[in-house]
């Protein structure tokens, strides 16, 4: 996909915040960076168990115009659904190709 219109959905990026807790630790949450136009496509779904809760996992490609400050720390939400990076590829510096998995259960 080379075409611009086609970036038709409405998504988050988010960025992890981790601050001390105190006791040596940290705690984690997500802090908003900008919503911005993307291409989403379902891949891939499969079933699993995870922390004893059966549910399953969905892969799915976005694609969004080029931007350098974007790594695997952060994620994508679109209202209650999270879309966690996976892998990043650049396109000839117009667009990032980026593998996300969606977790259901």
């Amino acid at each position: 996909m080379t075409d611009p219109g086609q970036l038709n959905r409405r998504l988050v990026l988010e960025t992890l915040v981790e601050t001390a807790d105190g006791a040596g630790g940290v705690a984690r949450s997500y802090e908003v960076v900008t919503t911005l136009w993307a291409s989403l496509t379902p891949r891939t779904a499969s079933d699993n168990v995870a922390a004893d809760a059966l549910g399953a996992s969905i892969s799915h490609r976005i694609v969004i115009r080029y931007r350098d400050d974007l790594t695997l720390r952060h994620r994508f939400r679109d209202g209650a659904r999270i879309f966690h990076l996976v892998a990043i590829r650049e396109r000839d510096r117009r667009f990032l190709d980026i593998d996300a998995e969606e977790r259901t259960d």
